[in-house]
């Protein structure tokens, strides 16, 4: 008997991928809904210019890039460049440093870098439900429309990673 703590997470982009890892990792049992009928999306049309995932400046110089209403500073330090590179090399994926300091998968493409990673969410046993929008709560349950009509689901912990709303084809 275990006492597993049951966590959705909704959105099938990076960030809701990431979430699925680290909770799975956690010890958490982790479902991961999204409303397209496929993961990653726009991680994969990013891939089609060469996937630029990060950049080699040192950190200091790197957190520059990010200013705004709130400092994300000790976010990007918690996972820095460094440790997305080493992230990318557990995934069995080797990356460079292009002649602009971007860092890039050796491949150039996002395609075997996410197969490997969902691969490897499975094998850490997180459960994927695609074309299943969120549409709210009902009380503490999520509600989603599914093609199969609209279900509910309790959870534990909800994450919610919507992304942004630059490519709406796309899901997002």
């Amino acid at each position: 008997m275990t006492n597993r703590k049951e966590c959705a997470v909704i959105g099938g982009g990076p960030a809701g991928l990431m979430a699925a890892e680290v909770l799975a990792a956690g010890g958490c049992a982790v479902t991961l809904y999204d409303r397209m009928p496929t993961l990653g999306r726009k991680f994969l049309m990013a891939g089609i210019g060469g996937l630029n995932l990060t950049h080699s400046e040192p950190i200091d110089d790197f957190l520059q890039r990010y200013r705004g209403s709130f400092d994300v500073s000790e976010c990007i330090r918690a996972f820095s460049p460094v440790d997305l590179i080493e992230w990318c090399k557990g995934l069995g994926h080797e990356t460079f440093v292009g002649s602009s300091g971007r860092i890039f998968p050796t491949t150039f493409k996002a395609s075997p870098l996410l197969r490997a990673w969902l691969q490897r969410l499975v094998d850490l046993g997180v459960d994927f439900r695609t074309r299943h929008q969120w549409t709210g709560w009902n009380g503490e349950a999520l509600i989603f429309d599914t093609p199969n009509g609209s279900t509910t689901v309790t959870a534990d912990a909800t994450v919610l990673a919507f992304g942004g709303a630059s490519w709406p084809r796309l899901g997002s």
